[in-house]
């Protein structure tokens, strides 16, 4: 059980709160560094209790809006309100942020224990209090028992968490998590988007996760913002940033995608895509546009079936298999369409033998898909 009691200016962590208010939000943020413009005019909301994912390529912005939060850059405009109060003035210690990086950045002469609770003993609580916050922790992160060990006997993970028990046991009002798990092997960083994922909605905190890294934000987050050029792109729930991407950077960014573009038909009700030879292939859309719009679509890989006829009612692209790899639980397929003069991606479960692609380098195929399938977005 974590204790709830307050000491010493430093309140113990405590269940989640109720209610959709924004515990984050930054409002008509810039910064700018000389002639290079970090981030742009950035607006962006976190309710109580949520873990919103800011999630971008190297060079976004991404990490200069974070640190704008925690306090290490002042930024040129705007405003950073945190539990309803204008935080811009105030420096990093007194915001009541917890913080974990990427480097875990432990004390390495310190043991476990007293990496905890480094911040309650800066905060002058007690004893008695500080050592029972610290058990809770260590229960928490499932190191029962190892407070007297040192960050160097600890694998990875178990340092990630030690860092992770460090920023919540003083109990923050926000969590900034800077690419948390970017050090740690592949298996035991899926390990560990379960475990943070379950800690920060065990606790209720509203959390910020810088990533570029786009499985751990869909897999992690309440909602994602995607972020370039110093610009949030699009802010939504996980399955409709990748389900109904708004524009092209996002659609290619979040995964593999088809981009095919071209204009709507006379009756708006297709997209007409220029093919080989100066012919046409007829996309049909989910919903109609403007006859004559030039139009750019995404279909992503796995909503594409493969097979060896053409199927009714449906879009039919004849193509020919060029590359084929299996990647465990489906195959991805590089398909040659001449119609087009392009290649398309197509993802299918795997079936068969472990190791097995149903289709042949070489082999003739269908491409299929419903108008449901293709996603208009914005070519910018």
């Amino acid at each position: 059980m974590i204790s709830t009691t307050a000491h010493n200016g430093v309140d113990a962590p405590r269940p989640a709160r109720a209610g959709p208010a924004s515990d984050l939000v930054l409002s008509g943020v810039s910064k700018s560094y000389g002639s290079s413009v970090a981030v742009r005019h950035l607006d962006l909301s976190i309710e109580a209790g949520h873990l919103v994912a800011l999630l971008g390529p190297s060079g976004c912005g991404k990490t200069t809006t974070l640190r704008i939060v925690a306090g290490f850059e002042t930024p040129d405009t705007g405003e950073v309100r945190i539990g309803g109060v204008d935080v811009i003035d105030l420096p990093p210690h007194r915001r009541s942020l917890g913080m974990v990086f990427q480097n875990y950045s432990l004390f390495p002469h310190r043991t476990v224990a007293e990496n905890i609770g480094f911040g309650l003993r800066m905060a002058g609580v007690g004893r008695a209090e500080r050592d029972a916050r610290i058990q809770s922790m260590l229960d928490l992160i499932k190191l029962e028992g190892r407070g007297d060990t040192y960050p160097s006997q600890l694998s990875g993970g178990q340092q990630q968490r030690v860092a992770l028990a460090r920023s919540l046991v003083v109990n923050p009002k926000v969590l900034l998590l800077d690419e948390p798990l970017g050090a740690l092997d592949r298996s035991l960083r899926e390990s560990m988007q379960f475990e943070i994922r379950a800690m920060q909605q065990r606790l209720g905190i509203t959390t910020l996760l810088v990533t570029h890294d786009q499985e751990e934000a869909l897999s992690m987050a309440d909602r994602v913002a995607v972020m370039n050029a110093g610009r949030i792109l699009q802010v939504g729930a996980p399955s409709e940033i990748y389900d109904r991407p708004q524009t092209r950077f996002v659609a290619e960014f979040l995964g593999t995608s088809n981009i095919l573009e071209g204009r709507a038909s006379s009756d708006g009700r297709a997209l007409v895509v220029p093919a080989a030879a100066g012919g046409e292939i007829v996309v049909p859309l989910g919903e109609p546009r403007t006859p004559g719009e030039a139009l750019t679509i995404s279909v992503r890989p796995e909503r594409i079936a493969l097979g060896t006829e053409r199927q009714p009612s449906v879009v039919n692209i004849e193509g020919r298999v060029t590359g084929a790899i299996f990647r465990g639980t489906y195959a991805a397929y590089q398909v040659e369409a001449p119609g087009l003069g392009r290649e398309l991606f197509v993802y299918r479960q795997a079936d068969g033998p472990l190791g097995s692609v149903a289709f042949r380098l070489g082999e003739s195929v269908v491409l299929s898909w419903t108008p449901q399938d293709v996603v208009v977005v914005a070519s910018e």
